[in-house]
């Protein structure tokens, strides 16, 4: 009789998300689920090798990180150079038009997440074949429905085009404001759509609000686990996706802290390593890294927030807290819900703004004295971005730490797949496609951005060998780079 052992399911490459990723499940003898990792399998070094780099040059090269979100970090590269260049408040077209290219950002990114990739596992199901899970047959059979997910996003480009320069990878923002305005041109070509834009973005929250009450039962059993979450919030505590203080609530949704300056994160947020992953883990340092953990992004966003200060998607929220009386919603679906009432908001900040005749003013950039350490924090559209370098008196990077919204998530997304493989996969004799897929919408639900989120700590080996024309070893050489230095348990 051959003795029962314990296994490794992997799931690799996680499909419909940025960059690559892998979950292992770990199975006992009897088949029975005993955790579940998720793993980021590529490094990406940008906080080393933008050491040395001009400061002026940053904002431009980090955001090479993403193509999916690099507005989100060119601006929050800038707003840590402008704390560097002396600048503590932009000008009015500076701060407006950056607020536009922010709001335009979020709302593509999440639109493209909800339409094209999360939407087959909403509309066919978790279980349906994988030839079927995919937006080609989101075309197929919800034409209409598709067709509104590109032309949403095509306009949230389009916003980024006129502020950023380009659609990817712009170079507007500056250290100390940015060096555009908007034309008129400009402006008129985008108001054109603007309505249209909040009717399809009003349909939006509505099915996903309605596949939540609908599927109410699948919703709270599907990685819903208590946790904390964090987010910026205005000082009237209303939504702020491009700045504020921090504000971090515990699962009930008492107050940890509120209003907190992010120019102390270091004071109130550390990051732990583990060796099976490039990704760190933070948490909150007076709650340890057991209990500290937290959740950011749409879904925390929703809960951390006191109020939305554009009408629709604050009446939006109120629904939503509401379905969740009014205490924090722990349930990893209802991400997506989050996510289309934040899109709502964008598109009316984005009308909001079109209309304000300081985009077409021509102050657009301040000086002031120079500092040598620069920290910035926006709401990106996966959640907190935060940005820290430091810059010696040659205006050369010396320090560069990156703590990215997926990161933020790494303990949450981690629950989740564990959650999710005890209640699908644990104990079953046979494993399908369409089981592994669950876990896969688990990750998919926090849109996780892994090429973002990709570092390490401590010493990346270097490994150089010498072959000859016969291909024979001759020499072997190594040597280590160390990594930026973070705090760490």
């Amino acid at each position: 009789m051959k003795t029962k052992k314990a296994r490794i399911l992997e799931i690799e490459p996680l499909t419909r998300v940025e960059g690559h990723g892998k979950v292992t499940v770990h199975l006992d003898e009897n088949n029975k689920v005993t955790e579940a990792r998720l793993h980021i399998v590529e490094f990406r070094g940008f906080e080393r090798f933008i050491q040395g780099r001009l400061l002026w040059e940053v904002p431009v090269i980090v955001q090479r990180l993403c193509g999916i979100c690099p507005v989100s970090h060119h601006l929050a590269a800038a707003k840590a150079m402008d704390m560097i260049v002396g600048v503590d408040q932009l000008t009015p077209t500076a701060e407006k038009m950056r607020r536009l290219m922010h709001y335009g950002q979020v709302m593509q990114s999440n639109v493209l997440h909800f339409f094209h990739l999360c939407s087959p596992d909403l509309l066919f199901g978790f279980s349906a074949p994988a030839k079927k899970r995919n937006i080609f047959s989101i075309i197929k059979e919800f034409p209409d429905l598709a067709k509104k997910g590109v032309l949403m996003r095509k306009f949230g480009q389009e916003v980024i085009l006129h502020t950023a320069g380009k659609k990817i990878h712009g170079n507007s923002a500056i250290p100390g404001g940015i060096n555009k305005n908007l034309s008129i041109a400009e402006r008129d070509s985008l108001l054109k759509d603007i309505d249209q834009m909040l009717e399809w973005s009003q349909e939006a929250v509505d099915i996903s609000k309605n596949y939540t009450l609908e599927h109410l039962g699948l919703v709270e059993a599907f990685g819903n686990f208590k946790s904390n979450h964090m987010s910026l919030v205005r000082e009237d505590g209303a939504l702020d996706l491009y700045d504020g203080g921090l504000r971090a609530i515990d699962a009930s949704g008492n107050l940890i802290f509120d209003h907190m300056d992010y120019r102390n994160f270091d004071q109130f947020i550390m990051e732990e390593v583990k060796p099976w992953s490039y990704m760190k883990f933070p948490f909150i340092k007076s709650r340890g890294n057991l209990d500290g953990w937290y959740r950011v992004g749409p879904l925390a966003r929703m809960n951390t927030i006191s109020f939305i200060d554009t009408p629709l998607a604050n009446a939006r929220h109120a629904e939503f807290r509401e379905f969740s009386k009014h205490k924090p919603a722990n349930m990893t679906l209802a991400y997506h819900w989050a996510r289309m009432i934040e899109v709502l908001h964008c598109v009316e900040k984005i009308k909001e703004l079109l209309l304000d005749p300081d985009l077409q003013g021509s102050d657009l950039k301040l000086t002031g004295e120079r500092r040598e350490e620069g920290i910035a924090v926006i709401e990106a559209p996966r959640g907190s971005l935060f940005h820290h370098y430091k810059v010696n008196e040659n205006d050369q990077v010396t320090y560069c730490n990156l703590i990215v919204s997926t990161t933020h998530n790494n303990t949450a997304m981690n629950l989740a797949v564990t959650d999710v493989a005890k209640k699908y996969i644990s104990g079953q004799s046979r494993i399908t496609e369409a089981m592994l897929n669950h876990i896969e919408v688990a990750v998919r639900a926090y849109d996780p951005c892994l090429s973002c989120a990709t570092h390490a700590l401590g010493q990346m080996p270097l490994v150089v060998e010498l072959f000859d024309a016969d291909n024979n070893l001759i020499d072997t050489g190594s040597q280590f780079v160390n990594k930026s230095p973070i705090q760490t348990t």
